[in-house]
């Protein structure tokens, strides 16, 4: 017992002491909606009325005026509801954790100045006397064109500014903006949105502090990490970013120390070459194009998605999205509430359309814009932005490479087995779609073949079918057999299924 307390019991008090009990600071993260019903609950108690019910001025002045207030906002004897107890009880648990153990609060769907406000109430409420980071996270494409005149509106408060210790943190959504409006339209919105934070920051002498909130998936945001840094609005990355690494990604990237240390190098130089070399801002030409790009873009995007009616049902019928919900994989639900896909999670959405390797989400309206433009006689202009314009080169980069790992006969496999006979038309129509899209930028790129300037991908890609082929074979089967027979989660027949999610997900790596 001396030894090992002389040994290593001794050299863990000592890392202990040396540098502290947190390895890495946590952050506390929770939906706009549970705030303003914790405060619409709070103020019908009052009889102030219901908060939900105010405009945002009167959100304002009301939060505004009590963050100042030095009265506490509840009484002890107050009994709040489940759901508003949930909210406060995290408040007390932020309050009662060391800081040196807490990063930021981060606000799912905020869309204006009064989320953040709430939260600082809230906060305050529940006794943290510490500056704490309240960050917004901007995810539908309307909170995104809104991003810039909703942190201008707090910035300008003088409360607000007075509280605002260190830098103004903001979180840009990858995985919901491109739900809602489909790649094309969500990545032109996040550019423009940190365009205008950088602008209002600088106007405010605010130092701004960017949050990616990136998937491993192109549809939620994923590629290559220098590539994406590379591409961010110039000023946007001002000697350091903040991003999300999620899912398998994590483990691919960070599961062995010489692979991590790579990985961390490519971030350094990154963010070292977009500090001190950032890219040009693009040309007005540019913008005017990649704004009729976004538009049709959306457009085709939201007539499949939201406007096909059928579309719902093949997706439910096509995919593993149901039993996505019940296999142990991931932390959280699949639905934040019932309904239709604006209800799903934006990982299982793009996780069933990979495991079918339709990949929809990633390419879905491109096809539709760069055709429309290529018929316009914009062909020279798009090859100009692909040559000299980052952003726009690694969007076309990253639509190339999911457009290589996409198969429309393994899709097809699926509908044949899972789809009711109705619903085969629209399959088809899907995997027509994506044969345009391979079309459109083989026109783009000048080249025969997908990836044809990077033999070794192609490689690797024809490499790991060999092993994903038979397993998309045996997925469809099972799904078939499972919806059948409703069976147990812990039966051999859903073990097997999980098996082959993950063995699909490890095989097309960038999927989560």
């Amino acid at each position: 017992m001396g030894v090992i307390a002389d040994g290593p019991l001794l050299d863990c008090l000592r890392r202990a002491v040396t540098f502290g009990l947190f390895l890495v600071r946590l952050d506390v993260r929770q939906d706009s909606s549970r705030h303003s019903a914790a405060m619409t609950e709070i103020t019908d108690y009052l009889g102030l009325g219901r908060y939900e019910d105010w405009d945002e001025e009167a959100r304002i002045s009301f939060l505004s005026k009590e963050l100042t207030n030095r009265r506490p906002l509840l009484p002890g004897y107050f009994k709040p509801s489940a759901d508003t107890a949930e909210v406060l009880n995290t408040c007390k648990e932020v309050a009662a954790a060391p800081a040196a153990s807490l990063g930021s609060y981060v606000i799912s769907m905020a869309g204006a100045a009064s989320d953040v406000l709430a939260v600082q109430l809230l906060l305050k409420e529940s006794g943290v006397q510490r500056p704490m980071r309240v960050v917004p996270l901007f995810e539908t494409l309307a909170d995104l064109d809104n991003a810039g005149p909703v942190m201008e509106r707090l910035l300008q408060l003088p409360g607000y500014r007075a509280r605002l210790q260190g830098p103004q943190e903001v979180m840009i959504g990858y995985s919901d903006s491109a739900k809602d409006a489909g790649t094309t339209a969500a990545a032109w919105a996040q550019y423009r949105a940190q365009e205008r934070l950088v602008d209002i920051c600088r106007e405010q002498q605010v130092e701004l502090l960017l949050f990616h909130g990136r998937g491993g998936t192109v549809g939620r945001g994923g590629g290559p990490a220098h590539a994406a840094i590379l591409s961010q609005p110039p000023g946007s990355v001002a000697g350091r970013f903040r991003t999300t690494e999620q899912g398998e990604m994590i483990r691919f990237k960070f599961g062995l120390p010489d692979i991590a240390e790579q990985n961390l190098n490519l971030y350094l130089a990154a963010v070292l070459e977009a500090t001190l070399l950032p890219p040009p801002p693009p040309e007005p030409a540019w913008r005017h194009l990649m704004d009729e790009l976004a538009a049709d873009g959306v457009s085709a995007y939201r007539a499949v998605v939201r406007e096909n009616p059928q579309f719902v049902e093949y997706f439910r019928q096509s995919t593993p999205e149901q039993e996505l919900g019940r296999l142990p994989l991931g932390s959280r639900p699949a639905k934040r509430r019932a309904g239709g896909i604006e209800s799903l999670r934006a990982i299982p959405w793009i996780f069933g359309w990979t495991q079918t390797r339709l990949m929809l989400p990633a390419w879905l309206g491109w096809e539709a814009a760069l055709s429309k433009a290529l018929e316009r006689g914009e062909g020279e202009l798009l090859g100009q932005m692909r040559e000299q314009w980052p952003f726009f080169r690694t969007r076309i980069d990253m639509l190339e490479m999911v457009l290589a790992k996409a198969d429309a006969d393994i899709a097809r496999l699926y509908d044949e087995r899972l789809v009711q006979p109705d619903l085969l038309p629209l399959g088809a129509h899907l995997r027509d779609l994506l044969s345009q899209a391979c079309d459109v930028v083989l026109g783009l790129t000048g080249q025969s073949q997908l990836l044809a300037h990077s033999p070794d991908t192609l490689e690797f890609i024809r490499l790991r079918n060999t092993y994903l082929d038979p397993l998309h074979l045996l997925q469809a089967e099972l799904l078939a057999r499972s919806r059948q027979q409703e069976a147990a989660q812990d039966s051999p027949l859903e073990q097997a299924l999980l098996v082959s999610v993950a063995g699909i997900a490890a095989g097309l790596r960038n999927t989560g």
